[in-house]
């Protein structure tokens, strides 16, 4: 049964916004995936996100996703852009290609319906993997904690068995309100430097776990 469920998992299409892998870590969901005691059943390797400051059940938030290091002048730009369009956002004619966003139809719905707040959030590498047994999820989770995931648990529901691997780097706040960017320059630097220490430290602890694996 754990064989055909982890067949049934990893040939599902993907339903992310990158319909696949980060870089950074395919190598170790490979690696997991790769053993009959385990499968990947999501993942990501740390990420920045401008997002409408809403409900998550309701979508439609993220204005941006930055899978690598940040630079000051894509961020600028990019919050620019944005911070023109937030009064107006249900009049202009966008184009995801124009505005650098993930979905524009998406975008001024959202911003209508749910306000003009966009926070800027820093988030860590996070995973998910569904063990053959206990011991399996205990061995792992040891493993990972060794890495220096530290955010991490085991669920159990039944005989199923999951540890949620995760990171502790975060930073999140408030960046723009209606057309105004909350922030000035030198304090959108110091953000740069610190979003890009965190994504390297989530990255390291990716590559810790992958030695530690057998």
């Amino acid at each position: 049964k754990f064989l055909k469920r982890k067949q049934d998992v990893l040939s599902k299409v993907d339903k992310s916004f990158k319909s696949k892998w980060d870089k950074k870590i395919i190598k170790l969901c490979g690696k997991i995936n790769c053993s009959e005691r385990y499968y990947t059943t999501s993942s990501c390797s740390g990420r920045v996100v401008l997002m409408i400051d809403g409900d998550k059940k309701k979508g439609n938030l993220f204005l941006k996703i930055y899978h690598d290091l940040l630079s000051f002048d894509e961020l600028k730009n990019d919050l620019m852009k944005i911070a023109l369009l937030c009064p107006d956002i249900n009049k202009k004619q966008l184009t995801k290609e124009d505005m650098g966003l993930i979905d524009s139809k998406k975008i001024r719905a959202g911003v209508s319906e749910r306000g003009n707040l966009i926070k800027f959030k820093m988030e860590p590498c996070i995973l998910h993997v569904a063990c053959r047994s206990l011991e399996d999820t205990q061995k792992l989770y040891d493993k990972a904690k060794l890495a220096g995931w530290k955010k991490s648990g085991i669920i159990a529901s039944g005989k199923r068995f999951v540890v949620e691997l995760n990171s502790t780097e975060k930073l999140e706040f408030p960046i723009i309100e209606k057309n105004r960017i909350l922030v000035d320059n030198n304090f959108l630097k110091i953000v740069v430097i610190e979003t890009n220490k965190k994504l390297k430290k989530s990255w390291e602890k990716i590559e810790k776990l992958i030695n530690l694996l057998e």
